[in-house]
């Protein structure tokens, strides 16, 4: 285990309510400078993807990349790590339904309440915009899942969906599939064609 996963699972264990020392002693020993708050794993996957490709290691540049495990529980977060903690600089990345949450959040946090970058509907929906329905077909055949996704989109509750929301529903109907995907779809895009969002945060750090 690296010491930047070692403070994740220290922070992750302090805002589940255990005790906050050793989130503390980790962030007092290491070079830790910003904390990136997403929604959940595949948001993780998708901008670590994304920092690799473009020759970056964040944890090297000690920026901690966390999923928070829904955006409500984006102000507790930002409470543990912003200047009322740890006095991180905080940023992070939300569907655009959650974007009250992180607003609100990082206010009470004293972090900029617009310190953050929002996705249209969700981050597989900038995605499967910039990629396009062909090319994500295409990825979906050469991980193997086409079988999956042709009965998927049989369902009747799929019947008069645009291809796009039928895509993006089918990401999330498998434990796993999209933090898989996240890596997938972001190692399939041109290096200057990252949707606009994940661009933007991946340039604020």
């Amino acid at each position: 285990m690296t010491d930047m996963e070692a403070f994740r699972d220290a922070v992750t264990a302090w805002a589940a309510g255990g005790p906050g020392a050793p989130a503390r002693e980790l962030a007092a020993r290491l070079p830790i400078q910003a904390a990136v708050l997403l929604e959940g794993p595949s948001d993780v996957a998708a901008v670590n993807t994304l920092a690799a490709s473009r020759g970056r290691n964040l944890a090297a540049e000690g920026v901690c990349v966390l999923s928070i495990g829904g955006a409500m529980s984006v102000g507790h977060y930002a409470g543990l790590l912003g200047s009322p903690g740890l006095g991180l600089r905080l940023t992070g990345l939300c569907d655009e339904a959650e974007r009250g949450y992180y607003a609100r959040g990082f206010e009470r946090a004293s972090a900029p309440p617009q310190g953050f970058f929002v996705c249209a509907a969700d981050l597989e929906d900038e995605l499967i915009r910039v990629l396009g329905v062909s090319r994500v077909e295409e990825l979906v055949r050469a991980e193997g899942d086409l079988r999956a996704l042709r009965t998927f989109l049989r369902q009747p509750a799929q019947q008069g969906r645009a291809p796009q929301q039928q895509f993006r529903r089918f990401l999330g109907t498998k434990k796993g599939r999209k933090i898989h995907y996240g890596r997938v779809l972001v190692e399939a895009l041109d290096p200057d064609r990252a949707p606009a969002p994940l661009d933007s945060l991946l340039a604020s750090l």
